[in-house]
């Protein structure tokens, strides 16, 4: 049974409305093909966990404690830990929203042969960017729970830490198929590498907010792995308030804009 033929089964075995059972063919064919490669499907988590145990624990035997922006003075793991499980969000999303899509898109030529299925362009990159936020979801369920182990969670408003971390999903894995659309070689992702590794260091991930000069400040608040830093850092730590809305507004909208540019590049791709 090839792996179209897998995903097919596993679409018609939901109960789904049509578009969006047309959408979860294209996650059920990723879920078949990753079926037997598991381990390489979670691997991703490894690097956030590794960060949190040597420069959260690591370092934060010689840091001690962190003043949050909120005031609050916290161990220096439990102020990074919030961050990495963003950063596990965004990682697991782009991993398959920009790397994978491109090769199914490019060279696989996968798309093609969906689209002689009842999926179309649509379903494509709905379902595309389903899977890309799937993934960056179990990413930040597993370091969630290694998080627990450690004992770097500190507050019951975690448990809303992993819908934070969809909408952190849904925002990076939505721009990103959206980015990768107009990718036309490999080399070409040296631009989001440009991107998502400056985010990484400087969204407030390591240090609060207050550390940069003023007109940093502003830039850095303007990412969107600084708005799920600050919310997954405030359900985190239990710091929680209206400004929480702010930061879930932010994703939702990013997310938005990715769908509908990516169905549309998408289609514009496949059809002409």
């Amino acid at each position: 049974m090839s792996v179209l033929d897998g995903a097919v089964q596993v679409s018609r075995a939901l109960p789904l409305p049509g578009a969006m059972a047309r959408s979860w063919f294209v996650v059920g064919r990723n879920i078949t093909a990753f079926r037997r490669a598991w381990l390489l499907l979670v691997s991703g988590v490894a690097e956030p966990i590794f960060y949190l145990f040597s420069i959260g624990i690591g370092l934060g035997a010689l840091v001690r404690t962190v003043t949050t922006d909120a005031g609050n003075e916290v161990p220096y793991a439990v102020f990074v830990a919030p961050a990495l499980l963003a950063v596990a969000a965004m990682n697991g999303a782009i991993a398959d929203s920009t790397y994978n899509v491109f090769f199914k898109l490019k060279h696989a030529r996968l798309y093609d042969a969906i689209l002689a299925t009842p999926a179309g362009p649509r379903d494509i990159a709905v379902g595309e960017i389903t899977w890309s936020l799937l993934r960056g979801s179990l990413y930040s369920t597993l370091f969630l729970l290694v998080a627990v182990v450690a004992g770097v969670v500190q507050s019951w408003w975690a448990v809303l830490a992993l819908p934070g971390a969809v909408l952190i999903g849904l925002a990076f894995g939505a721009v990103g198929m959206f980015a990768t659309t107009y990718m036309k070689t490999w080399q070409h992702f040296e631009y989001i590498n440009l991107v998502i590794q400056p985010m990484f260091l400087f969204s407030a991930t390591f240090f609060p907010l207050s550390t940069y000069p003023g007109p940093i400040q502003w830039i850095v608040q303007a990412t969107p792995l600084y708005q799920g830093v600050a919310l997954e850092r405030a359900l985190m730590l239990g710091d929680v308030g209206w400004s929480l809305l702010g930061h879930a507004a932010y994703l939702a909208a990013m997310g938005l804009v990715g769908v509908v540019g990516t169905s549309r590049r998408i289609q514009r791709l496949l059809l002409t």
